[in-house]
């Protein structure tokens, strides 16, 4: 038994990884591009395990993608690759275009056929799970209710456009084709492993280096935050139970503005790393002008996932949270290492002349 999993060398996908190979004997078969946020040190505890097997690829490769599906025969197909940062979006909308929308179709069409060619039972047993965000919902006001699965679709930047989009997409495949799929659309996420960019480990990165803290606005933009482990527990309980065709959105039942966010990981810090002379490393925040289209509030309803399939997730905001200001305390390497150049050479010398598997 063997799953294909894209996007496993990223946040999500490589917490998902190192999660599934913790808690089960079933091979992975790992399709990562390795772009700017793929990092392999993030899986370097699974070095010789032969139940991990890694290929740097596209998934808008249909040959590769096919090759790998004919080789080993996955009985599942989890795509979590994705171009995912807003700012990156607005500034460079084309590589979300590619990969979101037009690596999303390669990958269905690949998969279809894939699927097209297995015996009836193997038909019937097989999944392709697709992991979105709640950003395709667009922006609550103060007050409204959070984001349900039948929430219209009102995606206000690339990013979230392109997401919508490929979402359309594995839905047209199994309304057209038969194709046996599930989607999540899943909140904020924080936890190990988070490239440097993203909210939170920019905080701490920055605060530790004695740098400013940027705070778009005025930092009062709500989002739902869900620890990355609880995520992966969610995505596992969809793939084992969920119903064909169905959405599921995973949430953490943590709503919080962002500088509230600030506020918390630099108390941790006050606390786990003191500064010398002991000043708060909350005088480094620094308020910025808003990012361009900037959604105020995203709220998740994760009421069906938790009647449907019984989840829920097991970390509150306030233990997350420490334990993720601990893995970076713990973890100065793999920060150093994933924000240097030499990764990216190594990465490029190391795959230069690799033929696809």
């Amino acid at each position: 038994m063997t799953i294909l999993i894209t996007g496993g060398a990223g946040f999500i996908g490589g917490n998902f990884v190192l999660d599934w190979l913790a808690q089960s004997s079933e091979a992975v078969i790992n399709l990562d591009k390795l772009t700017y946020a793929g990092n392999l040190e993030t899986l370097a505890s699974l070095q010789g395990d032969a139940r991990h097997v890694f290929v740097r690829g596209d998934i808008g490769d249909t040959a590769l993608v096919a090759s790998l599906l004919a080789k080993y025969r996955p009985r599942a197909v989890l795509n979590f690759a994705a171009e995912s940062h807003v700012d990156r979006s607005i500034h460079s909308p084309e590589d979300f275009i590619q990969t979101n929308i037009v690596g999303t179709f390669r990958l269905l069409e690949s998969v279809r056929a894939y699927w097209g060619s297995l015996p009836e039972a193997d038909q019937a047993a097989f999944r392709f799970l697709h992991v979105s965000t709640d950003e395709v919902y667009g922006s609550l006001a103060a007050g409204e209710a959070a984001f349900t699965e039948t929430h219209r679709y009102e995606p206000n930047s690339p990013y979230s456009a392109s997401k919508a989009a490929s979402d359309h997409l594995v839905r047209a495949y199994h309304h057209t084709y038969g194709l046996p799929v599930l989607t999540t659309n899943c909140s904020n996420n924080y936890g190990p492993h988070h490239f440097p960019e993203k909210l939170i480990p920019l905080m701490i990165v920055n605060a530790l280096a004695g740098k400013p803290l940027p705070v778009y606005g005025d930092g009062m933009q709500v989002r739902d935050w869900l620890y990355v482990k609880d995520h992966c527990s969610a995505i596992r309980r969809v793939l084992d139970a969920g119903a064909l065709g169905e959405v599921y959105n995973v949430g953490g039942w943590n709503e919080k503005p962002n500088i509230e966010i600030v506020r918390t990981v630099c108390a941790l810090l006050d606390e786990l790393r003191p500064k010398q002379g002991g000043a708060s490393y909350s005088a480094q925040i620094s308020y910025v002008k808003d990012r361009p289209g900037h959604d105020r509030r995203y709220a998740i309803d994760a009421g069906k996932i938790e009647r449907e399939l019984g989840w829920r997730p097991a970390e509150t905001f306030d233990t997350g949270i420490r334990k993720t200001v601990q893995w970076y305390l713990a973890h100065p390497e793999w920060v150093a290492h994933v924000q240097s150049g030499a990764y990216r050479d190594w990465v490029k010398t190391q795959y230069a002349a690799t033929a696809p598997a």
